[in-house]
C-alpha cells in the first residue's frame, strides 16, 4: 500500500520505518526542516516501564493546588484557553483510583512491549545512540511512598521488575546523590533505559531511507478533508496526493489534522523545560537516570552530558520562559549532584511541548474512518512508547493482529460522537 505518515518526530519515524518493513510504500510530510525538532528533540531521555504511566492519578490534583503558587510547583498555568480549562476538567475527572489502575496498566501493557522493541531495533541495526540502563524514582518524603503504593501494586500485579530502596541502599547505586539531601526512601527499575531520543530517532530515519520511505520536510499538511480523507494537500487549492492510508502521528497538530473528520480528541500542549550541560567530573554525575517525584525532575546522563528536565506549563507557548521553573531544574540538580555539571558556561536550554491526553493513554489505531489511522496523544512518554505503538499500527493497518491487547489505547474510550 501507498501509505502517507504526518510527522517525523519519534513517533512518525517509527511508525515508517515498521511500515517500510512490511513493505509499503511510505512518504513522510513533515512541517520542519528537518526530523526530531520539537517533542523528541531535547528531552530528558526516560524509556521507563515502571515509571510511565499517567498523569491522573489518586492526589495529584491535591499535590498540585498545594504547590500552585509556589515557584517550584510541578504545573504551572499560564494564559490558559478555553479548551485548557476544559482539558484540566478532564484531567480531575480521570484522578479517581479505578480510571487510574485501567489506564495505568494500559499503558504498562505498551511500554513493556515498546521497550521490548526498541531494544530488538537497537541490537538488529546496531544504532549506537547514547544510552545507559537503570531508572530511580528519588522520594524524598513519607507522604511521597504513600502515594507511589498504587503504582508499585500495578507493577507487582503485573511482574514488573523492580526494587523498593533505602537511602543508603540508592547512594550505592548512585554513589554521587548528595547525602545532605533528605531522601525517604527510592524505586530502581534495573531494567529500565535512558536514551538519546533524538539521536536514535536520526538513526532510524536513515534506515528508514535505506528501505525507500521518502521524507517530505517544510511540508505543513492541511486538516484532512471529509470527502477525501487520504488525500495529502499541502496548501487549501491544491489537488493533493492520494493515499491507501493516512497515519497521523503530528503530536499536538493532530488534533486540528482530524478536526474536520469529526473527531474531537482533547490534546494539551504540556510545555516542559531541559538544560544540558557537558559534565564537570563524572564522580559527581549520575551514572543513569533519576526523577525527583516532589518536583517531577529527572536527571539524566547523556554521555560527557548532564540534563535535567522538567516543568510542566498549561497554556503559553514554547518562546516564552518562565525563569521559576528554569532555576527549579537547577535547583534540584544542585539538591542531588552538586557540581556535576558546567552550569556556569555552555547550558543548553530548551522548552518543548508534549501533546497529552487527559486521562493519560495515547491514541493508537483506527481512526473510524476508512483508512486514517491515528497515532499521538503520548505526552511525556514518547520516547517510552513510540517502538510499541508504531508496531501496533503497522500491524493494524497491514491486517495483522497487534501482538497485544489495545484495551484502553483507542479511540473508542473518548466516546466520541461524529
Amino acid at each position: 500500500m501507498k501509505v502517507a505518515v504526518i510527522g517525523a518526530g519519534v513517533i512518525g519515524i517509527t511508525t515508517a520505518y515498521e511500515l517500510a518493513v512490511q513493505g509499503h510504500q511510505v512518504s513522510v510530510f513533515e512541517r520542519n526542516g528537518a526530523a526530531a525538532e520539537e517533542g523528541s528533540f531535547s528531552g530528558a531521555g526516560v524509556a521507563s516501564m515502571g515509571y510511565t504511566g499517567p498523569w491522573a492519578k489518586p492526589g495529584m490534583v491535591k499535590h498540585v493546588l498545594s504547590h500552585l503558587w509556589q515557584n517550584d510547583t510541578p504545573l504551572r498555568i499560564t494564559n490558559p484557553s478555553l479548551a485548557d480549562w476544559r482539558w484540566l476538567w478532564q484531567w480531575r475527572k480521570a484522578c479517581d483510583s479505578h480510571t487510574f489502575t485501567r489506564n495505568r496498566e494500559s499503558m504498562l501493557r505498551l511500554a513493556e512491549y515498546s521497550s521490548r522493541r526498541m531494544h530488538t531495533l537497537t541490537d538488529t541495526l546496531n544504532l549506537e545512540h547514547e544510552r545507559s540502563s537503570g531508572f530511580m524514582v528519588l522520594l524524598r518524603s513519607e507522604r511521597e511512598s504513600r502515594l507511589m503504593q498504587a503504582s508499585l501494586q500495578i507493577l507487582r500485579d503485573a511482574g514488573l521488575s523492580f526494587k523498593t530502596l533505602s537511602a543508603e541502599e540508592a547512594r550505592g547505586i548512585e554513589p554521587a546523590l548528595n547525602p545532605e539531601t533528605g531522601l525517604a526512601q527510592a524505586i530502581h527499575f534495573p531494567d529500565d533505559d535512558v536514551g538519546n531520543c533524538r539521536q536514535f530517532t536520526l538513526l532510524l530515519k536513515n534506515e528508514a531511507e535505506t528501505l525507500g520511505v521518502k521524507f517530505h520536510f517544510n511540508a505543513s499538511v492541511q486538516p484532512l478533508s471529509v470527502a477525501q480523507p487520504k488525500t495529502i494537500r499541502l496548501k487549501q487549492q491544491d489537488l493533493g496526493e492520494k493515499f491507501d492510508a493516512v497515519v497521523v502521528c503530528a503530536g499536538l497538530g493532530s488534533a486540528e489534522l482530524v478536526r474536520p473528520l469529526g473527531l474531537r480528541i482533547p490534546l494539551a500542549a504540556i510545555h516542559g523545560y531541559t538544560i544540558s550541560a557537558a559534565v564537570r567530573e563524572p564522580l559527581d554525575a549520575p551514572r543513569s537516570g533519576v526523577m525527583d517525584e516532589q518536583y517531577k525532575v529527572a536527571i539524566s546522563r547523556h554521555g560527557h552530558r548532564v540534563r535535567v528536565s522538567g516543568g510542566s506549563e498549561i497554556g503559553g507557548d514554547t518562546t516564552r520562559h518562565h525563569a521559576a521553573s528554569i532555576q527549579t531544574l537547577y535547583r534540584v540538580l544542585d539538591n542531588w549532584f552538586p557540581g556535576a555539571a558546567r552550569t556556569q558556561d555552555s547550558v543548553q536550554l530548551w522548552k518543548g511541548s508534549r501533546p497529552m491526553m487527559p486521562d493519560g493513554p495515547p491514541i493508537i489505531g483506527a481512526s473510524g474512518i476508512s483508512g486514517v489511522w491515528l497515532n499521538l496523544g503520548h505526552g511525556a512518554s514518547g520516547w517510552a512508547l513510540a517502538c510499541g505503538s508504531a508496531r501496533v499500527v503497522s500491524d493494524s493497518i497491514n491486517g495483522k493482529s497487534p501482538e497485544i491487547d489495545l484495551q484502553g489505547l483507542g479511540l473508542e474510550r473518548l466516546h466520541l460522537k461524529r
